[in-house]
């Protein structure tokens, strides 16, 4: 059983940046970020594999937010910078159980095996 608890989250402005940590316990392999809005559906935010080397964005992200992972630790990182209005959400950590699962399927929630309780991040106009 993999525990997963997220940390970071808070209010910032538009511009800002905020690094988001997921700490794990338990055994882990690809990692993703996911975030949700109260009466819309998950969205994808980001993907990481075990080794760190692959990772994926989604669109409205990529180019803003990178997603990292310290093994070590067994944390997962987000770090956002150019915040938008558009990122207020719940951010949701995921773990997989599987060890191989090609990184870009890891997209959709239902490849993930654990998910975190989530944090709030805002972000003001």
């Amino acid at each position: 059983q993999v525990q997963l608890v997220e940390s970071g989250g808070g209010l910032v402005q538009t511009g800002d940046s905020l690094r988001l940590s997921c700490a794990a316990s338990g055994r882990t392999y690809a990692m993703g970020w996911f975030r949700q809005v109260p009466g819309k559906e998950r969205e994808f935010v980001a993907t990481i594999s075990w080794s760190g080397i692959s990772t994926y964005y989604a669109d409205s992200v990529k180019d803003r937010f990178t997603i990292s992972r310290d093994n070590a630790k067994n944390t997962v990182y987000l770090q956002m910078n150019s915040l938008k209005p558009e990122d207020t959400a719940v951010y949701y950590c995921a773990s997989t159980s599987r060890p191989v699962v090609p990184i870009n399927s890891l997209a959709i929630g239902a490849q993930y095996d654990y998910w975190g309780q989530g944090t709030q991040v805002t972000v003001s106009s």
